[in-house]
């Protein structure tokens, strides 16, 4: 077989094989997925986007519907969110894309959550990280911050798409991509010999080199943006997304190309038979109803407390509530919001007058202590016990009162034990279910020889 022919064969197999993809992978809900988004229907044809949805299909159906099943508290309340807002459905995957539904997933770069706030942006869009509370684990309260976000994005922007690569890769990286995307396709309709001899342009990228340098603010960057904006030229998904020969830089970084690529590949595999085949069909329809309800509690109250009334175990209600971080609501609100099942509302309203106030223990304060040495042996920030005794600085006076707020799950009072005939150290460790070498140290103990009627201090914390 001569050469040409091989050539031929290979570009009938290859054009045949991205032929296939597109005609038997892709529904006309795929194209509604595109339109919501505000790409071109011919993107569809994007061989990389085919080949991370033709992935994805093979090999990460069982993951998807795990992962939509484990949700299944939670996408409701997304959808609900962005339907009130206006905002594309497809806006969810791109929660599965950041957090895979992990309500406290956190990354390397601290950022936390569904939506993965880092903590100034959270503080910004209203979220309150604190000794008590981070609301970057609110199911609702992030997501409508998200969407605060988004918007303003989709303002500077005015695609979708965009909108979501800026939350990715933030809006700074994208105006400086869509400003160099749309010289470059103004260079490439004068031609690049007429390019080189402009004093404009030649201006304008120099000042993309001094920026990329770091000689340069931003807003010098910003200013081109503005101007560039004005003129015909207006570079799409596949002029951003496009990966140019020996250019360091692209236009957009590759892991926000592969970004918007992965959510447009997950809402689109909501499409597929395999949703219907295996079993799945209930995914299609969540979000129809709300299955957990929000309540409004006293501050200062604890999660157990709400959990005993509403009767579940408190590790199922705080699998709703992460965000609260000391199983203890915040003092500085007279009523905190609360997530519960929604087949406990009902007994909720019935019972909630039997809600159980917090315990508390008086503490009388010692030569040596700290309001932060008091916390640790009480398993609380220090600035809890302040709030709650109205402290206005962090000194302290000997013999004190201080009232410290108890969650008998975190805290159990220490015991006076009177040694008697047959103990042995360890045997009293075992007993009360303590480590030996913590029994010897709370005790300052050099050894393990006791004698009978010694008074020990067992402390559980």
């Amino acid at each position: 077989m001569n050469l040409f022919l091989k050539i031929v064969l290979l570009f009938v197999f290859i054009t045949f094989s991205q032929a296939t993809l597109v005609s038997t992978a892709f529904v006309h809900n795929d194209l509604k997925v595109l339109e919501e988004l505000d790409i071109s229907s011919d993107y569809i044809t994007d061989y990389q986007l085919q080949e991370e949805f033709q992935k994805r299909l093979k090999f990460s159906k069982k993951r998807y519907t795990q992962k939509l099943n484990n949700a299944h508290l939670f996408v409701p309340q997304i959808k609900k969110v962005l339907r009130e807002n206006e905002i594309p459905s497809a806006f969810l995957y791109l929660v599965m894309a950041e957090s895979n539904f992990i309500l406290n997933a956190s990354s390397n770069k601290s950022a936390k959550g569904l939506w993965q706030f880092m903590r100034p942006t959270a503080n910004h869009f209203g979220l309150k990280t604190n000794e008590y509370i981070d609301e970057r684990m609110d199911i609702v309260k992030s997501t409508k911050a998200a969407v605060t976000y988004l918007k303003k994005l989709h303002g500077m922007f005015d695609k979708w798409y965009l909108a979501a690569v800026a939350y990715n890769c933030g809006e700074g990286r994208v105006i400086e991509g869509i400003t160099r995307a749309t010289i470059d396709m103004y260079c490439e309709d004068v031609g690049y010999k007429v390019c080189r001899k402009d004093p404009k342009i030649n201006q304008f990228r120099t000042t993309m080199r001094l920026y990329q340098a770091k000689r340069v603010k931003f807003r010098e960057i910003n200013k081109i943006y503005k101007k560039v904006k004005k003129w015909k030229y207006k570079p799409d998904i596949d002029k951003l997304l496009v990966v140019q020969k020996g250019v360091s830089r692209q236009y957009i970084p590759e892991e926000s190309r592969g970004y918007i690529r992965k959510i447009i590949s997950l809402a689109m595999m909501n499409n597929s038979d395999f949703l219907i085949k295996d079993d799945n069909m209930h995914l299609l329809n969540r979000g129809m109803s709300d299955p957990i309800a929000s309540i409004n509690v006293k501050g200062g109250i604890l999660l157990r407390n709400v959990a005993e009334v509403i009767g579940i175990n408190k590790k199922k209600l705080k699998e709703l509530n992460l965000h609260i971080k000391k199983d203890l609501l915040p003092l500085d609100n007279d009523t905190y919001k609360l997530y519960i099942p929604y087949s406990k509302l009902s007994r909720y309203n019935l019972n909630k007058g039997n809600l159980k106030s917090t315990q508390y223990e008086m503490y009388t304060v010692k030569s040596g202590d700290t309001l932060a040495a008091i916390g640790r042996e009480y398993k609380l920030g220090y600035r809890v016990i302040k709030k709650h005794n109205r402290m206005k600085n962090n000194t302290l006076r000997i013999n004190q009162v201080l009232m410290i707020p108890i969650d008998p799950d975190r805290y159990k009072k220490p015991l006076n034990y009177v040694v008697k005939v047959g103990d042995t150290l360890s045997r009293i460790a075992s007993n009360h279910k303590i480590a030996f070498k913590k029994l010897m140290k709370d005790n300052n103990l050099k050894t393990s020889k006791i004698n009978i009627g010694d008074n020990l201090v067992i402390k559980f914390n």
